[in-house]
């Protein structure tokens, strides 16, 4: 048994029926004999000479291929179509343990096509072969001009229904991620995380956060599914090398275990999800995750190439937070990019990404670390350096080229301030406290709860004074301060950045109001004229940049101004 249709024995009907290909008292074992040894003998498989039509499931012609069995009992808070016609999924309540569950709900398999996919499946991984003229042909198409080219060997016609339903599983399990691909598809969902073989996976899910689902796997299943994942990201994960960090083809970032070498309960992975574009400035507004007078801020902080650090826990929104306000730089500066896994996306043309590479033992390949790439990103003469977490000696490092300056973004785990600059000066970071007065700008993030939600803030951002010459302590400003009663964060009035600012360009107090004010103004056009991914966002900010009074000009049709 295969895991190309793992489910099936839960899904597949009684009947051994299941369509009009089906012939009463003769099962598909017995009819497919001799027909997939005759098969093998044509290696390589090349396309069909005669064009195959494939056939293309549409929702509102067909109607949904899936039949949802909630439990009765149950109480369904949400439902919604991952992929509409074919997967669906239930957010409910178990009444016995009164918690929230996740059900997903993919299309039926009887018997009999359970029967069909696993020969299908067999079939394919025997003789999917490409010859060079299929390689850079579509791969779905590929896919499944192969499995029609079987079913005609077959003698098989299936009806549409059940040809759509094998269709479903062939291209999920080829080209998707298996039982997980639904979930990966779910653009609510956060973490993936399964802890081991027979465990349901566990997810977080945007609304209604940490929650169980009906999967789970079998150890060959659950295996399986871990070396598609290594393999995917370009990595290599055995017995021998049993932890894995990566990144997937999506950007999602893999953490992966294999066996039961360093987890007892068998292979366990998490996937962090990231979305496809990242959030802007106008969607953490949205969120009140800013509000428009600290994004402002930001912007002009950016521009005037002040050094920016976002601290706070797990999962405050840091590395969000600092790829959103990285959309404010000037278009043509050149800006370098160092991570562990990739998470930072920009519309920029002057952009290097770098990430850091594991050394492995199957190869004489080093290990190029976050030091080595700031190393070499310092001789690169960038004018943004964004980094997207330090924690090791890559910092000092960073606060030199702050020093000599670089304008730097990154982020960092700590609780408040005072823990950041403490965390800072230790092991292994150890930077020197008059290399610290080199940053200019520090907020603070965290996940708190607004009633029963979980909602991200920025609980305070301060500027980096100096040192006091009397007590040798750093010295901070508060300048936005979050009230958690009111959920309003308020300008202090006090700024030593909008102040340099001005005794950089020459500013008096009314012309920096005068252009903060600009700035607000089009933060709020483009909210209120619903402009919000990050390419359109990126674009007015870079026409900013070049031509002011033309963006101001067109203020009111801002998708006029980019189109």
């Amino acid at each position: 048994m295969t895991a190309m249709a793992e489910e099936g024995n839960e899904q597949a009907a009684e009947s051994e029926g299941g369509g009009d290909s089906g012939k009463p008292g003769r099962s598909l074992s017995g009819r497919l004999k001799g027909v997939a040894s005759s098969i093998q003998t044509r290696l390589p498989w090349t396309r069909p000479e005669k064009e195959v039509e494939i056939q293309e499931y549409h929702f509102e012609t067909h109607g949904p291929l899936v039949e949802p069995g909630v439990p009765a009992h149950y109480e369904v808070l949400e439902d919604y179509w991952i992929e509409e016609g074919l997967s669906k999924a239930f957010i409910v309540n178990n009444p016995k343990t009164k918690q929230n569950e996740y059900l997903l709900f993919e299309p039926v398999l009887s018997r009999f096509d359970y029967e069909l996919l696993e020969r299908i499946y067999s079939d394919l991984r025997d003789l999917l072969i490409l010859p060079d003229e299929e390689l850079h042909a579509s791969p779905r198409q590929v896919l499944l001009e192969k499995v029609y080219t079987l079913l005609d060997e077959y003698g098989i016609s299936p009806e549409w229904s059940q040809l759509f339903r094998i269709q479903y599983y062939i291209l999920r399990n080829f080209l998707g991620w298996s039982r997980i691909d639904a979930l990966m598809k779910d653009d609510l969902i956060e973490d993936i995380s399964c802890d081991g073989i027979g465990i349901p996976i566990f997810l977080y899910h945007r609304t209604y956060h940490n929650i169980r689902t009906n999967i789970l796997f079998d150890e060959e299943s659950l295996n399986a599914l871990a070396i598609t994942l290594a393999q995917r990201s370009g990595k290599h994960i055995s017995v021998s090398n049993p932890i894995l960090d990566s990144t997937l083809p999506d950007g999602s970032r893999l953490q992966l275990t294999l066996g039961t070498e360093v987890t007892t309960r068998g292979t366990s992975f998490t996937i962090r999800k990231f979305r496809a574009e990242p959030f802007t400035p106008i969607e953490l507004m949205d969120k009140n995750t800013f509000n428009v007078d600290e994004l402002v801020y930001f912007w002009l902080a950016i521009e005037n190439n002040k050094s920016l650090l976002f601290i706070g826990g797990t999962a405050s929104g840091k590395t969000t937070s600092l790829n959103a306000v990285s959309h404010f730089m000037p278009p043509l500066a050149k800006v370098v990019s160092i991570e562990d896994t990739r998470e930072i996306t920009l519309y920029h043309e002057n952009w290097i990404a770098t990430v850091t590479r594991a050394a492995t033992s199957e190869t004489s390949a080093s290990a190029i670390d976050m030091f080595d790439l700031l190393k070499a990103a310092m001789r690169q003469r960038p004018e943004y350096i964004i980094v997207g977490e330090v924690r090791g000696v890559e910092a000092q490092t960073l606060f030199q080229a702050m020093n000599t300056g670089h304008t730097t973004f990154s982020t960092m785990h700590a609780g408040d301030i005072d823990a950041a600059i403490h965390r800072l000066e230790s092991e292994p970071l150890n930077v020197p406290r008059n290399m610290i007065q080199a940053l200019d700008i520090v907020s603070l993030q965290a996940l708190i709860y607004r009633g029963t939600e979980r909602v991200r803030r920025a609980t305070e951002i301060v500027e980096i004074i100096g040192i006091d010459p009397r007590t040798d302590n750093i010295q901070v400003n508060n300048v936005f301060e979050y009230d958690p009663v009111t959920d309003v964060t308020t300008f202090t009035g006090r700024s030593k950045v909008y102040n340099e600012i001005m005794a950089v360009r020459g500013w008096d107090k009314e012309m920096l109001n005068t252009e903060i004010g600009k700035r607000r103004e089009i933060l709020e056009a483009m909210h209120d004229q619903s402009i919000r991914d990050y390419i359109s966002v990126s674009r007015i900010f870079q026409a900013y940049a070049i031509s002011p009074e033309h963006v101001i000009e067109n203020i009111h049709d801002l998708h006029g101004l980019i189109e």
